[in-house]
């Protein structure tokens, strides 16, 4: 079960609105988001007040001096930005300066742009996965044409790319999705993406973090230290340091039948090619390439006897397999130290 942060965050950033007021994306540059409160420590917080003086909620649930607090951040971006703020007669939506304070991370996200703002702050490190309410992120994101010319609402592509080519420009979609790629938001030091395509804003990429070609990385989910990643990190798995995880390994996550445990693999562990599991690993394991470890799997012990994967779940020191000859999965325990990355490659991202 997920313990979430109870300190609260700010952010100053873009947002992207349509005439309808859908919130299509917004972006916090490093350096304008962080954890706490911009507000005065003089200011009395809402818990402070008797519950009959409280002022009224405004739109976006903030309390009054949260409300004036966010006001003075989008002035801030108003002054950095303003030559980047206003409409934009091709996409028709209109770009403007937000302020966004989240009273508390342990609470639900209240709208598209307190939901960014916790993306960014996974994707700049601030926080880690799972220690973050996202709970109803999907109901408060919108579908969106991420493209060449930067978020477009889904059902407006085609009018979008008739007035592109009235100014000689060719639309490109490239894809479309709740979540943007990590890249066009955040991009953390020390890390290697091969395809940015293949991570989503909200990831939590830790310094000497390689992600191959074929490596995905979902929001709210990532790696705690240098990590070789050429499969996929679903939501809310995370990885610890030195670990492998191999071409086309998967690790189950709590999304699409996900189940609701989340998954964490230990330090210095290798889940082989095409492996996978949907129970932890502590330290020091390795699950042979091609074999996956399902919580209900029937796994052999040395001693012959038969449990389920799930009475394995986080003990570190182990090899999981499968029996070449009976077809069976087994583990047994290892011994010496574990994986070992390359160090040339990871250390020089």
């Amino acid at each position: 079960m997920s313990t979430y942060l109870t300190t609260g965050a700010w952010g100053a950033g873009v947002a992207t609105i349509t005439p309808d007021g859908r919130t299509l994306d917004v972006w916090f540059p490093a350096g304008s988001l962080g954890l706490g409160s911009p507000l005065s420590t003089a200011t009395p917080s809402a818990e402070s007040k008797d519950a009959n003086d409280a002022p009224e909620a405004t739109v976006s649930e903030a309390t009054a001096p949260e409300a004036v607090a966010a006001t003075e951040l989008a002035k801030e971006v108003t002054q950095a930005f303003g030559d980047a703020l206003g409409p934009d007669q091709v996409r028709g939506v209109e770009t403007v300066a937000v302020g966004v304070i989240a009273s508390s991370l342990a609470e639900p996200p209240k709208d598209a742009a307190d939901a960014y703002l916790r993306l960014h702050l996974l994707s700049h490190r601030l926080v880690t996965p799972n220690t973050v309410n996202l709970e109803g992120i999907f109901g408060l994101l919108a579908n969106v044409a991420w493209t060449s010319l930067g978020p477009v609402p889904a059902d407006q592509v085609d009018q979008v790319r008739l007035r592109a080519l009235a100014t000689r420009h060719r639309l490109e979609v490239f894809s479309v999705d709740k979540f943007p790629r990590m890249t066009d938001y955040v991009v953390p030091s020390g890390v290697r993406i091969a395809d940015a395509d293949r991570v989503r804003l909200g990831a939590h990429l830790a310094p000497g973090t390689t992600v191959m070609h074929e490596g995905f990385v979902n929001f709210n989910a990532g790696t705690l230290g240098a990590s070789m990643v050429e499969g996929r990190i679903s939501q809310g798995v995370v990885v610890g340091d030195g670990t492998d995880i191999g071409g086309g390994a998967s690790i189950m996550g709590t999304l699409s039948g996900g189940g609701k445990e989340v998954i964490r693999i230990g330090e210095r562990c290798l889940i082989g090619a095409n492996g996978g599991v949907g129970i932890s690993l502590g330290d020091d394991c390795v699950v042979e390439a091609g074999c996956y470890i399902t919580a209900g799997a029937k796994v052999t012990l040395p001693d012959g006897t038969v449990v389920k994967a799930r009475e394995l779940s986080g003990r570190s020191n182990l090899l999981f397999r499968r029996n070449s000859v009976t077809g069976a999965l087994e583990v047994v325990p290892r011994t010496g130290s574990g994986v070992e990355l390359n160090t040339a490659l990871h250390a020089h991202n």
